[in-house]
């Protein structure tokens, strides 16, 4: 891939993804699987007017290797150094970019119970500063192809070349044009004027309907509100937290939703593949879940705490989308989310709350919004997909047919 085109695709994460400030420190989260680009990406922050950038570098072996030889009280353990760590972050807001690269596969055979229980206990010390930070700061999701990642995406070509077409197939769907920047801004514009139809009609309860056998109801909400495309901090700073991004999406009624709700992709957990799986709701909770492959990870994932069965977020996604134009299974959930609409249990987004500004973490928590140490996305969308707003004044108004916007 020329450089040129790299260092376009890194100027975006920067420059429109977190939208770095002059003078705000930036951490760079990644996997090392393409040290190169990283390079570049520190460079295009420190010229958008960072002040110091810092890169954590992950290796999904050496995981599997702490969670095989180390106790279960030595990986719970949040020490010192990492609490006023994390009290550093409370105190200066540093931006926060994530690039994916990594394996699919890549946790397979790990102790799931293990992993899941020491990540629960240092959950519960590292929440209240996570709590300081949220919405407060600017941050962006995007990918880097991984050998092992671009392999699983194209099975049949060489490495190298799997890893070419990986990054084209990256570079397309984020709209790294000759001005990625402008094709952003009017991204952007087309994804808030969809929001606005949504948010005129008073939506109470979404039905989804599909001939797989989803039916589902779920509740809004009174003063939610659909957001998509970029979103302001509180600090007044506007930036794009997922590059791609093709969804509108608001966070439901914690409570509210009945029904059950067929998978159309498959949903990569914690480096593992949970595939073609069901999951009924009662009184807003996920009380049975079935799945072709991994099932007991599935089940391990809604129990992970008390808010983990319920929904934190219904997102709109057109099936009519470039991402599932290109005609790829991406097994990763940046990209397939964003190919079709989906569901995530989990956290919810206390910022889909109108004026959310004016409000506490807790009392947009009590208004509906879900809290969870998980936000975990999975697709139901589909070519055949309907979905009715039944709005507060009594009207049923068509938002998707055919898997399709329906206005």
């Amino acid at each position: 891939m020329k450089k040129t085109v790299l260092r376009s695709y890194a100027r975006l994460i920067a420059v429109a993804g977190i939208h770095v400030q002059k003078g705000q420190d930036v951490r760079i989260l990644a996997d090392l699987d393409q040290p190169e680009f990283v390079k570049i990406l520190v460079e295009e922050c420190y010229r958008a007017g960072a002040r110091l950038v810092t890169v954590e570098w992950n290796y999904q072996p050496l995981t599997k290797v702490h969670y095989s030889k180390a106790s279960l009280r030595a990986l719970s353990q949040v020490p010192q150094w990492q609490q006023a760590r994390l009290q550093h972050w409370v105190d200066t807001l540093p931006c926060v970019i994530r690039l994916l690269s990594e394996d699919p596969d890549g946790l397979c055979g790990i102790n799931q119970e293990k992993m899941a229980k020491a990540g629960q206990k240092r959950y519960l010390v590292s929440k209240p500063y996570q709590d300081q930070m949220e919405n407060r700061y600017q941050w962006c999701i995007a990918a880097v192809p991984g050998a092992a990642w671009a392999k699983k995406v194209f099975p049949d070509l060489p490495k190298g070349k799997a890893i070419e077409q990986l990054w084209q197939a990256i570079l397309s769907t984020s709209r790294v044009t000759d001005d990625p920047i402008a094709a952003w801004d009017a991204h952007n514009r087309d994804l808030q004027n969809r929001c606005d139809y949504l948010n005129a009609l008073g939506i109470r309860t979404l039905e989804y309907r599909s001939k797989n056998g989803t039916h589902l109801k779920v509740g809004m909400i009174d003063d939610a509100e659909f957001k998509g495309g970029g979103e302001t901090s509180l600090q007044g700073i506007y930036f794009n937290p997922n590059i791609p991004t093709e969804e509108c999406f608001i966070s439901p009624k914690r409570g509210e939703a009945e029904g059950i709700v067929y998978s159309t992709k498959p949903l990569s957990y914690q480096g593992q593949l949970i595939e073609n799986f069901s999951i009924r709701f009662e009184g807003g909770k996920a009380v049975e879940v079935h799945a072709q492959k991994n099932e007991a990870l599935l089940k391990k994932m809604i129990s992970m705490d008390e808010g983990a069965a319920y929904l934190g977020e219904c997102a709109l996604v057109p099936y009519d989308s470039p991402i599932r134009n290109s005609g790829l299974l991406f097994y990763n959930t940046l990209f397939d989310e964003n190919a079709a609409c989906h569901l995530a249990l989990g956290m919810g987004f206390a910022d889909t709350i109108k004026n959310y500004e004016n409000y506490t973490l807790e009392e947009c928590r009590a208004k509906g919004i879900n809290d969870s140490i998980i936000h975990e996305d999975f697709m139901i969308g589909s070519e055949d997909l309907d979905i009715d707003a039944h709005t507060r004044d009594g009207r049923i108004v068509p938002i998707f047919r055919a898997g399709n916007w329906a206005f």
